[in-house]
């Protein structure tokens, strides 16, 4: 576990969230120190981006305690939950950039919207936040002119466009070929240290998790099963951590879904048509 002199910028603490019945995560407890990427894994359904959702305040708690900055998130009212999402920032899956806008005018966004700032210092920041996922030469192009990898760094300059104390991540590697998963975990990595900020990555790609991240939860149906460095999970003798981080077929996560017995399936249907 991390150390504790100091307080983190993110604490959850005995979470529990259900939708009506439905329990999705049971008595999570969780620290994001500040300044540290941690990552959330787990197989989907597990309850990843829900943690996502109640940090960032688009879901209450249905009892615990989700704290930010030393704010309760589920204790404030729609002023206070806005002022605290504009300290944060998001990268979707898949980039999720404003089809109609071009790169620059995606960076731009947030600034015209939040901030009075005069039109020739939001160029100026814009231009620094593209330059620094390689992209400033881009910046006339539409998001349909981008590849995978391009999208993912505009909406990663998007996502820090206001210096966030928080970037939360939601599957950033996905789709991404070998090259341009390297690049833009790299730079989650180098903008985490150099903006000074704490980062969450929900993922399911491991291997490139390990090398940039501080820290591991992995989630299971609801709970947190495991959690440790990165040396520490890949030494994990938990079979359930050993399956995911090994991508191994034989484990506690099945291939079949639950069923009937096949065979008394087959025979049995062909039993009742005869």
């Amino acid at each position: 576990m991390f150390s504790m002199s100091a307080e983190p910028l993110v604490r959850l603490t005995n979470v529990n969230f259900a939708y009506d019945r439905q329990p999705v995560l049971t008595g999570i407890n969780m620290t994001i120190p500040r300044g540290k990427v941690v990552a959330i894994m787990g197989i989907s359904g597990g309850g990843k981006t829900t943690t996502l959702r109640l940090i960032g305040g688009q879901l209450k708690a249905t009892s615990g305690e989700v704290v930010v900055a030393g704010q309760r998130v589920d204790q404030l009212d729609a002023e206070g939950l806005y002022a605290m999402r504009r300290r944060m920032g998001m990268l979707f899956q898949f980039g999720a950039l404003f089809t109609d806008l071009s790169v620059y005018n995606n960076v731009a966004f947030q600034m015209r919207e939040h901030t009075d700032l005069p039109a020739a210092l939001i160029h100026d920041l814009v231009m620094m936040k593209l330059n620094a996922v390689g992209l400033a030469g881009a910046k006339d192009m539409m998001p349909s002119e981008l590849s995978g990898g391009m999208a993912r760094r505009a909406a990663l300059a998007r996502a820090i466009a206001l210096d966030p104390m928080l970037i939360m991540y939601d599957e950033p590697f996905a789709g991404l070929d070998p090259i341009s998963l390297a690049v833009v975990g790299q730079l989650i990595r180098t903008l985490n240290d150099a903006l000074g900020a704490s980062s969450i990555i929900v993922t399911h790609d491991v291997q490139e998790s390990l090398r940039i991240v501080d820290y591991i939860y992995f989630v299971s149906e609801g709970k947190i099963v495991a959690e440790g460095t990165a040396e520490d999970i890949r030494q994990s003798d938990k079979p359930y951590v050993h399956q995911f981080v090994w991508g191994e077929t034989d484990g506690p996560v099945a291939f079949q879904y639950p069923a009937p017995a096949y065979a008394k399936d087959i025979f049995g249907r062909a039993a009742r048509v005869q």
